[in-house]
């Protein structure tokens, strides 16, 4: 008998550290899928049901994870927003013209998150989130990344204008749905503009900042008022994890990534997409 009962509380135990390890190893899958552009939201789904995980709650998963990524970025990034804040209000309150670039590229900004804000919100409650949806996505992303990297020998533009932070915008907009990379989309979206890479990459993540504080505090009040248990243990850690990977993701991204690179991201979604589309039809 005692024997049964050491044997149940091994493999309770041995339970609970496997779960946890899911959960370590998704907030790492967050932190590097939400910076290269594959798609985070997709990955998530997609490892979420290999491990066979309950995240009934993933949109409050995603929440917390996102918020991780959030942080890094705004370390990463803390100059250029501390020198954009700050010349915005030396524009606004002290009418000094030195500052007008730092108030206009703020507002390009806001012009490029109101189209994912509006679109988000109308369409929240009705995205699909089977592998299928997800496997296709991922598949439009890989075309996409190979289309900009096919058409990668262009004339850069020196500075982004108001169009292309709407049409920027417009692309990111896409963004919401599981399989398309938010980071890749509005990648893609500049350089159809033919605006160099960096200066891309860049807004985009400063974009991504600025709209992640309204779903965060979105996802904070549909947690307070989620009526399923969360695993408050396994969340913290997939956190942690997020953040620690997504500052280790954009430094390497920033610093590193050419047009001409794409083409292997291109590669990994389209394999990605297609092994996704097979699991969704013959294993879920």
């Amino acid at each position: 008998m005692t024997f049964f009962i050491c044997y149940n509380m091994i493999g309770d135990n041995m339970d609970r550290v496997l779960e946890i390890i899911k959960y370590i190893l998704l907030g790492i899958i967050q932190g590097i899928t939400e910076i290269f552009p594959v798609s985070s939201s997709g990955h998530l789904t997609i490892f979420s049901r290999l491990f066979q995980m309950d995240l009934s709650n993933l949109t409050i998963f995603l929440m917390v994870t996102n918020t991780g990524s959030f942080l890094a970025l705004l370390f990463y990034f803390r100059k250029d927003i501390a020198s954009l804040i700050s010349g915005t209000w030396q524009y606004l309150l002290k009418q000094n013209p030195v500052f007008k670039n730092d108030f206009i590229y703020v507002l390009k900004l806001l012009i490029a998150v109101i189209p994912i804000g509006v679109f988000g919100l109308i369409i929240k409650d009705y995205l699909p989130d089977d592998l299928l949806t997800v496997g296709f996505s991922l598949l439009v992303t890989g075309g996409l990344l190979f289309y900009v990297f096919y058409t990668r020998n262009a004339n850069w533009q020196k500075d982004i204008t108001w169009k292309n932070a709407l049409i920027i915008g417009a692309f990111q907009a896409f963004g919401v749905f599981p399989g398309i990379s938010r980071s890749g989309i509005t990648m893609i979206g500049g350089l159809t503009q033919k605006i160099e890479i960096k200066k891309v990459l860049k807004f985009s993540f400063l974009s991504y900042i600025i709209v992640s504080v309204p779903v965060m505090i979105l996802g904070f009040y549909e947690a307070y008022q989620a009526s399923e248990s969360i695993d408050y243990l396994g969340y913290t850690l997939a956190f942690i994890m997020s953040f620690i990977f997504s500052l280790i993701s954009v430094k390497l991204l920033y610093e590193y990534v050419k047009v001409k690179n794409l083409i292997y991201f291109s590669i990994y979604c389209l394999a990605a997409g297609l092994i996704t589309i097979i699991l969704s039809l013959w294993v879920f």
